[in-house]
């Protein structure tokens, strides 16, 4: 949802589609998987206000081990999104546009860094999971509000990596430097720190670019809801992140694989 809306999609628009790949569900904890994980999809269907109107499955995937006993895959789910774009006119990209733009982060930031590749790396994995927040359709509503009305130059949704990854995207989509300062992004909860703000994978967060002639009335709409000014698109080459460093727009299409 939060990737769609951040193209110009209403929320209110809404459809789901899941996808799960399972193991044998005639085995009891393979079907209590299934079940939580089923109910899990419902509340976040009534959180969303979103229906799901289709989908599928792949059980029984299982295979027999060098023990002799049998292994099922991780149980894992998909979801699809399609939605309602009112205007494909109006619809917004993620590339940074211009220099100078102001970049905001509507949503709030905590400490949740346990999902991402860099934490199993480093043998953190689960430590602190992303957490669904129940009440975020308004916040939804407000982004597309201000997408729909033509104030917002660019939009990226937050996702693996967090801030940091969702912003380099930008700068390297653009083509544009960008210097953001991360500490003035709204937080919630404790263990607050730079690299904990850039790389955190909290949930319903969006980036985006705004011309200076748009900003008060931007921040006017989105009065009441958590998101701050963090930085701006420069002419440089550089995405710079104040407590982080600094890293070229190349040496990111480095690392991303060109």
């Amino acid at each position: 949802v939060r990737n769609a809306v951040a193209v110009g999609a209403n929320p209110d628009k809404v459809a789901l589609l899941d996808n799960f790949c399972w193991g044998n569900p005639n085995l009891p904890d393979r079907l209590g998987g299934l079940v939580r994980c089923s109910r899990g999809c419902y509340d976040g269907a009534i959180a969303w206000n979103a229906p799901y109107i289709s989908g599928k499955d792949s059980l029984n995937n299982e295979t027999t081990g060098p023990d002799g006993q049998k292994h099922a895959i991780p149980g894992t789910l998909l979801i699809s999104v399609l939605a309602l774009v009112p205007d494909v006119a109006q619809a917004v990209t993620m590339d940074a546009k211009e220099p100078g733009n102001a970049l905001y982060v509507v949503g709030r930031t905590a400490d949740e860094c346990g999902a991402g590749a860099w934490y199993e790396l480093h043998g953190l994995l689960g430590a602190n999971l992303p957490k669904p927040r129940v009440a975020q359709l308004d916040l939804a509503r407000a982004l597309h509000a201000v997408l729909r009305d033509g104030l917002v130059a660019s939009c990226h949704d937050a996702s693996e990596g967090g801030l940091a990854v969702a912003i380099a995207e930008m700068a390297m989509a653009g083509r544009l430097g960008v210097d953001v300062d991360l500490a003035a992004a709204p937080w919630e909860g404790e263990g607050d720190s730079p690299r904990k703000r850039a790389f955190s994978e909290s949930l319903t967060r969006w980036v985006c670019e705004v011309a200076p002639a748009n900003a008060a009335a931007f921040e006017a709409a989105l009065l009441g809801q958590p998101f701050a000014r963090i930085g701006q698109v420069t002419a440089g080459s550089e995405v710079r992140f104040a407590g982080l460093g600094a890293v070229t727009v190349d040496a990111l299409k480095g690392a991303f694989g060109g």
